[in-house]
């Protein structure tokens, strides 16, 4: 056995042990003693060759989402290494591991100006919590490892720069190691009993509670369900949490603001008690939500998380489903509620109105018909890629998800051409899963080019774009905003000639008649191992602005509440103040200010 190993390859073998079994990345010639050393390990690690850096850092991003795994990417010096900054932001806002590896000049040419040669560590710095220049070859499994520990401790991003020469030393294999085997995470905290007693005495006098459910109950759903069952309080969501619940559960109200729906946004000024739980609303500071509330009663497993988003009644430090259930079984059981049966017949009322947009059959197409085909031709446990802008909003009203498909996105960055990176990544982890990328058109153009990746390793995913010629989301932005509009038109792009070009499948629908036909084919393309585009070329009707409703008489007029309804189709729509009146409850008629954006 030789007592030396080659320093690259050390590197890479540290990956191996922390289990990481993708990386993403371009070579280059300040790269090249890494794609040296994943040559040699090619049998135990898998280079995925993207056409963008940035979709190797999105990927990577979306992998720790996906999976709870270290994401890991590169680029060479200069353009490929800051080509992966919108992909590591996107990972350090949404507190995922991510390792970023950085090629850099020789050490012989570092310093002197060479060709694209810097000091990179400063345009690392704000985005990593782990950020180092190997300095020895010696040194370079080791700064890998470190960095790898440090970013599932701190749940951030970490960041390598590696001079090339130092990866084609010879270094005592002694001096390979990895932490893997010890790495441990702690335990969850224990509960502080006289915190939970303090909670069940609020809710067991409370009348009007809602529990505001974040992804720290990913998990947990069915606690969550069983005690908003038996205290009648409804749930509303944060809009990166509907796949904790089944969509069918009758007491869900949705996510409140924009990315929003509009039983959540409706019960919030009417209630006395907010149980947040999991959650980091993040436009809390720039809106009213909370402005009528009593009893605020916080549940987080993060100390830094505590009192963040408003002032705490009753706090709670502990893991959300532990303290859920610990909760359910001390708190009385309350019976039908009048403020229960207001939110279920406003909940039914909105399902309804989605049932309602998703299953026309005259008219123009609209992505809601489009949703339709999508709910009944996904599986039971798919993955949904979901890109930024108004199919956020549009797929957390009209995905039916269940607990067992997941749902991801950017979260907090909302960074535009996430759907296909995480597509890619979800499809590489989950092989044997149905996904799906939904995306705008311009989300899809900003990463359309890797389309070709799906395709070139043979990824059987279906790309549903969802086309009208225009940053909709932004549109309607300018539209309360802006004098006109500017900026958010483009012209019209033949995604499925594009698709067909690069190997795809690619099918263009521009008619409901025609929606069944083409996903059903759409099907029998992935089960062949194709990769489809489906280029839904919609209406591009405004979504209805459920942050601005205009429906009850005693605050709008009837004729401007006329034309809200016509062009919402929402003739059938209901003001929460109706039902709440109906059952002998006075509605809270303070408006709710949601700005933010």
């Amino acid at each position: 056995m030789s007592n030396t190993i080659n320093a690259g390859v050390a590197a890479v073998k540290v990956l191996e042990e922390w289990g990481v079994k993708h990386i993403y990345g371009i070579p280059g010639g300040s790269i090249n003693s890494l794609m040296d050393a994943l040559l040699h390990e090619k049998e135990s690690i898998d280079y995925i060759q993207v056409r963008h850096e940035e979709v190797g850092a999105l990927a990577a991003a979306m992998h720790a989402k996906f999976t709870g795994h270290i994401g890991v990417a590169f680029g060479s010096a200069g353009p490929g290494g800051t080509h992966l900054l919108n992909g590591l932001y996107d990972a350090r806002e949404d507190h995922v591991p991510v390792l970023a590896i950085i090629g850099q000049f020789a050490t012989a040419g570092m310093n002197m100006d060479t060709f694209q040669e810097m000091n990179e560590n400063p345009i690392y710095a704000d985005v990593a919590i782990y950020n180092r220049t190997v300095t020895t070859a010696e040194q370079l499994p080791h700064v890998i490892d470190e960095a790898i520990r440090q970013a599932y401790a701190k749940n951030g991003v970490a960041v390598v720069q590696l001079p090339v020469d130092l990866g084609t030393h010879d270094i005592p294999a002694k001096d390979f190691y990895s932490a893997a085997n010890a790495h441990r995470t702690f335990p969850k905290p224990t509960l502080h009993y006289a915190d939970v007693e303090a909670a069940v005495e609020i809710l067991d006098k409370s009348e009007k509670t809602i529990i505001y459910a974040g992804i720290g109950v990913r998990g947990a759903g069915e606690d969550v369900v069983a005690l908003s069952r038996k205290i009648k309080a409804p749930v509303a969501v944060t809009g990166i949490n509907f796949d904790a619940f089944d969509a069918d559960f009758e007491a869900l109200l949705g996510s409140a603001n924009r990315v929003a729906t509009k039983a959540a946004n409706e019960a919030f000024p009417n209630a006395d008690t907010v149980v947040f739980v999991g959650n980091n609303y993040p436009f809390a500071e720039v809106t009213n939500l909370f402005e009528n509330v009593k009893n605020f009663i916080q549940i987080d497993i993060n100390p830094a998380n505590l009192g963040k988003r408003n002032h705490n009644d009753v706090t709670i430090l502990g893991d959300a489903g532990d303290a859920i259930r610990e909760i359910t079984s001390l708190v009385k059981e309350k019976d039908d509620t009048p403020w229960w049966r207001a939110n279920l017949a406003n909940v039914k009322n909105w399902n309804e109105y989605i049932h309602k947009l998703e299953t026309k059959t005259e008219g123009d197409l609209q992505l809601y018909q489009v949703y339709n085909q999508i709910n009944a031709h996904a599986e039971e446990n798919a993955l949904f890629s979901i890109d930024v802008g108004d199919v956020t909003q549009t797929s957390i009203r009209h995905l039916h998800l269940n607990p067992k498909q997941m749902w991801r996105t950017s979260n907090l960055f909302a960074t535009m051409g996430i759907g296909i990176p995480g597509a890619l990544t979800g499809k590489l982890d989950f092989p044997d899963r149905q996904v799906w990328n939904l995306a705008g058109d311009g989300g899809f153009n900003m990463v359309l080019q890797d389309l070709a990746t799906e395709v070139q390793y043979k990824l059987p995913i279906i790309n549903v774009v969802f086309s009208n010629n225009q940053f909709g989301f932004i549109k309607d932005e300018q539209e309360e905003t802006n004098s006109g509009y500017i900026g958010v038109e483009f012209m019209g792009v033949d995604f499925a000639k594009i698709a067909e070009g690069m190997g795809a499948k690619g099918y263009t629908l521009t008619k409901i008649a025609d929606a069944k036909s083409v996903f059903d084919a759409a099907l029998k393309d992935i089960a062949n191992g194709e990769t489809v585009v489906i280029d839904a070329k919609n209406a591009g009707d405004r979504p209805i602005p459920v942050e601005a409703l205009v429906l009850d008489e005693k605050i709008h007029s009837a004729s401007d509440i006329a034309v809200f309804r016509k062009r919402y189709e929402a003739e059938d729509l209901v003001p929460f103040a109706d039902f709440l009146k109906a059952e002998g409850i006075e509605p809270e008629y303070k408006a709710t200010d949601l700005g933010g954006f």
